[in-house]
C-alpha cells in the first residue's frame, strides 16, 4: 500500500438541502418535509470520501470570508482531511441548494462563490502538495483554465490525474489527453461522446468508450447508477460490473463517493477493476444514508456489504 496521499483539487460547498416527497416542476411550489444543513462540494466530498476510507488525504480549494467558509475549514480538517491548501478569498464560500425526493432522486442548483477564484497561480504556489501526491482527484466546479493547468503539472510531475468530468461542459482535446481516469454519469458520457442526455443502453457502452478514446480518454470508468459501472482502458480491457442492491434514500454525492473510493482503491494497489468494484460498494452505502459528506463510509462499511454480497 502507498501512503502517498490522494490531492483532492476542487471545489468546497455548504449544501443546504430540502427533502420533499417529489421533485417540483418548472413554477410549481411545494412543502419540503424537513431541511438540513451539510458541508459538500464535489472536491470536499470526494476528499471526505478518501479521508473516510482510512487513507492520507490533501485538499487543495478556495473558501469565501464568510461564516460559512470558517466552518467548512473546520469541517474538512475534523474528518481527517489535511487542509493545508485550502485558502480564503474575499465574499462568499460555494453554495449548493438541493431537493431530494422520496426515492433519493435529486436536482441541484450551485453557486460557485470562492470556487470560481481557484486560480492556476494558486496551484503553483501549492506545488509541494501536489508533488506529494500518489493521485490527483479534480472536477469541472471550479475554472477550466485551473484544471487545464492542474493536468499539466501532472504530466510535468508524472502524477496520475483522475477528472470527474462534472458538470458537464466543453473542454478542449488536450485536457483530455492529459488524464489517466475519466469518471463521467450516463449523462456527461453522453455529452462528451456527443449523444443524448438520457440513459445509456448497455449494447452502446464500448461504443461509447471508443469515441471517448477517439478524444484522447485513456481510462475510462462509467458511473452507471443502480445499472453498476463499465470500466474500459485503450488496451482493449471492457467490463460492466454490476451493483450492489441497496434501499436508497438520498443519491446525493454517491458519484463522488465512488471517485474518493476509486482512487483510494487504486493507491492500495487493487488493479483498475478491483477499484471500480470497490468504488461502486462504497457508492452503494452512501446512497442508503443522507447528506453528502455524512453518507461517506468507512473501510470497515465497505468491507462488510462486499462480503455479504459475496455470501
Amino acid at each position: 500500500m502507498s501512503k502517498a496521499p490522494v490531492v483532492v483539487v476542487g471545489s468546497i460547498n455548504i449544501d443546504l438541502v430540502a427533502n420533499t416527497d417529489r421533485i417540483p416542476v418548472e413554477g410549481e411550489t411545494i412543502l419540503g418535509r424537513d431541511f438540513q444543513i451539510h458541508p459538500g462540494g464535489k472536491g470536499a466530498n470526494q476528499a471526505v470520501a478518501v479521508a473516510r476510507l482510512g487513507h492520507p488525504v490533501s485538499m487543495i480549494g478556495k473558501l469565501g470570508d464568510d461564516a460559512f467558509g470558517s466552518q467548512l475549514k473546520a469541517q474538512l480538517e475534523s474528518a481527517g482531511v489535511d487542509a493545508a491548501g485550502v485558502m480564503t478569498a474575499p465574499g462568499t464560500s460555494g453554495v449548493a441548494v438541493i431537493i431530494v425526493g422520496q426515492k433519493g432522486e435529486n436536482c441541484i442548483v450551485i453557486t460557485p462563490g470562492a470556487n470560481a477564484l481557484l486560480t492556476p497561480q494558486d496551484l503553483d504556489t501549492h506545488i509541494h502538495i501536489i508533488r506529494s501526491a500518489g493521485v490527483v482527484l479534480t472536477q469541472l466546479e471550479i475554472p477550466i483554465e485551473t484544471v487545464q493547468h492542474l493536468a499539466k503539472i501532472c504530466r510535468r510531475e508524472k502524477v496520475p490525474l483522475i477528472l470527474d468530468p462534472a458538470p458537464a461542459k466543453e473542454i478542449p482535446e488536450s485536457l483530455l489527453e492529459e488524464v489517466e481516469w475519466f469518471t463521467p454519469n450516463e449523462t456527461e458520457a453522453s455529452f462528451f461522446a456527443g449523444g443524448s442526455n438520457g440513459a445509456i443502453d448497455t449494447s452502446d457502452l464500448e461504443l461509447m468508450a471508443k469515441t471517448l478514446m477517439k478524444r484522447g480518454v485513456k481510462g475510462l470508468v462509467l458511473k452507471l447508477g443502480a445499472r453498476g459501472a463499465f470500466l474500459a482502458t485503450r488496451e482493449g480491457l471492457a467490463e460492466m460490473l454490476p451493483s450492489f442492491p441497496v434501499r436508497t434514500v438520498d443519491t446525493t454525492a454517491a458519484g463522488d463517493a465512488f471517485n474518493g473510493a476509486f482512487a483510494t482503491a487504486l493507491m492500495t494497489q487493487m488493479d483498475p477493476l478491483e477499484s471500480a468494484r470497490f468504488a461502486a460498494a462504497a457508492a452503494a452505502i452512501s446512497v442508503t444514508r443522507h447528506g453528502a459528506q455524512p453518507s461517506m463510509p468507512t473501510m470497515a462499511d465497505v468491507k462488510h456489504l462486499r462480503e455479504g454480497s459475496s455470501a
